[in-house]
């Protein structure tokens, strides 16, 4: 599998960009800003994007979105519980000072459990509320690669996600992340939305928050 993280925008935003290498149908997981730095990494490769996937909808996870979906890149898509953040994405740019563009309009609702393909890879939505109403992490496996999670911003390397923001809930995220997360392989290797990357069962064992 063809896999590259650019670090996006002044909150220094994990934006990845999966794809199968036999057919280069790809997604790409928070295009948070920077949007010609993406749109170079996807030529680059020769990707054909079929989704843009967003682990939850504040400004530095979306803030690319509609440029690169301009520029004919993949199905806009976002768990329903953050529509309504999503579709003030010029508010939040105010409250940090920033002018944000209004969001394109979203192609699809994800839901809890489905799945989704790309190539000859398979992509599984887990709901995990509590940094946000709609938070989602993306479980990617397929092929002989080990399974991988994209936890966004509710799962860190030692740390767990700001609960202070549009319809944070700090009871809930810990639910989602000892209910959802905690019960998946030690060894599969969690991707955050921000900073490096971490395990399950590393964070298990050594998370502050949770020992």
């Amino acid at each position: 599998m063809i896999q590259k993280t650019l670090v996006v925008g002044p909150f220094q935003c994990n934006c990845t960009l999966l794809a199968c290498e036999k057919t280069k149908e790809a997604i790409v997981i928070d295009p948070g800003d920077e949007p010609q730095k993406i749109l170079s990494a996807i030529a680059a490769e020769g990707l054909k994007v079929k989704y843009l996937l967003h682990t939850h909808a504040h400004l530095d996870h979306v803030g690319a979105t509609r440029k690169l979906k301009e520029a004919g890149h993949g199905s806009i898509c976002l768990h329903a519980g953050d529509k309504m953040i999503y579709d003030n994405l010029p508010m939040q740019g105010q409250m940090f000072g920033m002018k944000m563009d209004p969001a394109a309009p979203v192609d699809q609702f994800l839901e809890d459990e489905q799945e989704l393909v790309f190539g000859e890879h398979k992509l599984k939505v887990i709901h995990t509320p509590g940094h946000s109403p709609g938070g989602i992490c993306f479980q990617v496996h397929g092929g002989k690669e080990v399974e991988q999670l994209f936890s966004g911003d509710t799962l860190f390397q030692l740390s767990v996600g700001r609960t202070d923001l549009w319809g944070g809930d700090q009871d809930l995220m810990f639910k989602s992340i000892r209910n959802r997360l905690f019960v998946l392989e030690d060894e599969m290797k969690v991707h955050p939305g921000h900073g490096p990357s971490t395990s399950i069962g590393y964070e298990k064992k050594k998370n502050p928050f949770f020992n």
